[in-house]
């Protein structure tokens, strides 16, 4: 289970992705985590049994039969937006905060190995002592085997986000779904923490999405969904089994999509 810089040889992990995904309305599928939910109850940094908890859900997933890969925020432990408009120049803070995603990266890692998981972290920014770097067709043979991919440092660009990060990577490896993990269960008009009037939706178009400026993803993200085809589930990360009620349709979620239903 151990990373490697090269695939030459490497048996190890299923060839394929289990049996019996019956029950799955997307099979493969990218899971966009943002960093503040690896925070649990804490206001920054990494906690511990939220990740392993989060690590449970991606088992529970792929034992269904879901092809998994993943992007992580940064947000738990540097935000380069914010930073950028404390004065610090963005491009630097941008960077700050992809090297923020790598670490989110190896956490989940570590959580997802400890159970018995097989993983790759796969970087936009080159650092090989520690990770590989991210070549599509790499990664695509990591999933063809059965492992978790996880791709960190965002696009490996500046004045990006890892939304729009999420959006590109479930594009070039042929997902199903973008799976959005937020800590609300699905889109809300307003913030439902503050506006109790809130609207819940269902079900949205990308136009509506960009057309009433709610607040899932940025522009870039919902329009390279939108141009790709692959719908947008927002679900409840915070409750136990919202990963696999998100793949299977049956949780609680918003679907963002131009499909009829």
């Amino acid at each position: 289970m151990s990373q490697t810089s090269a695939d030459k040889g490497d048996k190890s992990g299923p060839k394929t992705a289990p049996k019996g995904g019956g029950a799955l309305r997307y099979r493969r599928v990218l899971l966009k985590i943002s960093g503040e939910a690896l925070m649990g109850p804490g206001q920054y940094g990494i906690d511990n049994d939220t990740v392993k908890r989060i690590a449970g859900e991606v088992r529970d997933a792929q034992n269904l039969g879901a092809e998994i890969c993943l992007v992580i925020g940064g947000g738990n432990i540097f935000r380069g937006v914010s930073q950028a408009a404390a004065g610090m120049e963005r491009a630097s803070a941008d960077y700050m905060g992809m090297l923020a995603t790598v670490m989110n990266a190896l956490a989940l890692q570590n959580a997802l190995e400890a159970i018995g998981l097989y993983t790759r972290v796969l970087s936009a920014i080159e650092m090989t002592a520690i990770c590989e770097t991210y070549i599509r067709r790499r990664a695509l043979r990591h999933m063809e085997k059965g492992r978790i991919v996880i791709f960190a440092a965002g696009t490996g660009n500046p004045f990006f986000t890892t939304d729009t990060a999420a959006a590109l990577r479930a594009a070039e490896m042929g997902c199903d779904a973008l799976l959005k993990g937020t800590q609300v269960d699905g889109v809300y008009s307003a913030d439902p923490k503050k506006d109790p009037n809130a609207e819940r939706f269902e079900r949205l178009s990308y136009h509506e999405v960009l057309m009433r400026d709610l607040k899932v993803m940025d522009q870039a993200a919902i329009s390279l969904t939108r141009e790709s085809g692959i719908p947008i589930v927002v679900f409840p990360i915070g409750e136990g089994g919202g990963v696999v009620g998100a793949i299977t349709g049956e949780g609680p979620s918003t679907v963002i999509t131009d499909e009829k239903p």
